[in-house]
């Protein structure tokens, strides 16, 4: 059974809710496993993993450095260069932080890199919102599968140009910019021609809009809908409960 795109939309968010509001890093990683799971079967693994390697690899090592080697509530020192300190409890930390995030970024990417866009814009026009916003919420979903596979392209022509992009440290900062520029115009293009594309399909023009493509929202899907989103605000008002001893502490 194909799940319409509200089902989708609702199962990434609120397992990405969920997991921020559990924040258990063995939760987190069952999630990136199963997301790495049903991405394979979905036959964009290798997509979804890239854009999540290039997103989330950054943002690990800085909660690393930040946390593994500058963590004020660290006692359990493992190693110790002058200021910096390895502790136990702030590798802890950023172990939970990375795991949770990288849960997050998976189910929303695997969401944008498998749903319909003429579907989420049908469902969404055919909810009375304006196609002018499902439109570009739709594009927003799918720009990061698009900057992958721009950037993917824009890597091989200038490798066989003869730029070495895949060097070490010095050589990939240094191609850095020869890599943004490019991307940066293509995509402010794509803009433009969207824009163009969508005004003369009259997206822009007032009054009602009739909708030729129809995407079925069985009751089941509708009922898990609402369960999804019952459950997920019930986790973040444990959460908060469970913290609010800690915060009203003095």
């Amino acid at each position: 059974m194909r799940l319409h795109p509200f089902t989708a939309l609702t199962a990434a968010a609120c397992t990405a809710v969920a997991t921020t509001a559990a924040a258990s890093w063995p939760l987190s990683v069952a999630v990136v496993v199963a997301t790495a799971v049903l991405a394979a079967r979905a036959r964009v693994a290798g997509r979804v993993l890239f854009a999540a390697a290039v997103t989330m690899a950054p943002l690990c090592l800085s909660l690393l450095v930040l946390h593994g080697l500058f963590f004020p509530e660290g006692r359990t020192v493992l190693a110790e260069w002058g200021p910096a300190r390895v502790t136990a409890e702030g590798l802890e930390f950023a172990l939970d932080l990375a795991t949770r995030t990288s849960a997050c970024v998976l189910v929303l990417l695997l969401f944008s890199f498998t749903v319909s866009v003429p579907d989420l814009v049908s469902a969404l026009a055919a909810r009375s919102v304006p196609p002018q916003f499902g439109f570009v919420l739709a594009s927003t979903l799918t720009l990061v599968p698009a900057i992958a596979a721009r950037l993917d392209r824009i890597r091989q022509a200038q490798e066989a140009r003869g730029l070495l992009l895949r060097g070490g440290l010095l050589s990939r900062l240094g191609a850095l910019r020869l890599q943004m520029v490019p991307l940066v115009l293509g995509l402010i293009d794509d803009a433009g021609i969207r824009a163009q594309a969508l005004e003369a399909r009259g997206f822009g023009a007032p009054g009602p809009h009739t909708i030729f493509r129809h995407v079925e929202d069985p009751p089941r899907q509708r009922i898990f809908r609402a369960v999804a989103l019952v459950l997920a605000a019930m986790a973040v008002v444990l959460r908060l409960l469970a913290s609010w001893p800690e915060v009203a502490s003095p």
